[in-house]
């Protein structure tokens, strides 16, 4: 984190600590990325964090769909972090690697199930034509459920934000981890 000095544990605030511990004792077992940015504002954190609970572990969408949209939002916004801490989690939900390679590579997946080329393709439309075409949200409609809908653009908000945040702050990948992704847009 170049841009802003890590939170240092010790010397959190109390309001702080109330986030930190809420964090670090959930789901995510961690304080990192930029979860840790927020801290510098708690109330950001523990509003945002909440959010990121939902969209993560409380989403109608299948988690193959909503790692599928993590990864797609990784990759418009060039952003290392969120590309490298989901893609183990996208193999895991079944995404297969030649999808993955695809998304990170520029180029058209071979997609063999169709919710995932729909999810792409809403995904890919929504931010490039900041709007959905009435054809493909029937399509996705039909394949997800309209209740799954709604989740899937709460998560292209949330890891929105949590990529521009990565951005801003210059997040680094996780340690240990290479970059993948390209520089900048090509």
């Amino acid at each position: 984190m170049n841009r802003l000095a890590p939170i240092v544990p010790a010397h959190l605030s109390d309001d702080q600590r109330k986030v930190y511990d809420a964090i670090a004792s959930g789901p995510r077992g961690g304080v990192r990325g930029p979860l840790a940015i927020w801290l510098h504002r708690p109330e950001l954190a523990q509003a945002a964090q909440a959010l990121g609970r939902y969209c993560r572990y409380d989403s109608s969408v299948p988690a193959r769909l909503s790692e599928l949209a993590i990864l797609l939002l990784g990759r418009h916004w060039l952003a290392e972090y969120e590309w490298a801490a989901h893609r183990p989690f996208a193999v895991k939900a079944g995404l297969s690697d030649a999808v993955i390679d695809a998304i990170r590579d520029g180029e058209e997946p071979p997609f063999a199930r169709e919710d995932e080329r729909l999810v792409y393709d809403f995904v890919r439309q929504l931010h490039a034509e900041r709007q959905v075409d009435d054809e493909l949200y029937k399509a996705l409609v039909a394949a997800i459920g309209e209740l799954a809908v709604v989740d899937l653009v709460g998560i292209a908000g949330y890891y929105t934000l949590i990529s521009m945040t990565i951005k801003v702050f210059e997040v680094p990948p996780p340690a240990g981890v290479a970059p993948e992704l390209p520089s900048s847009i090509s």
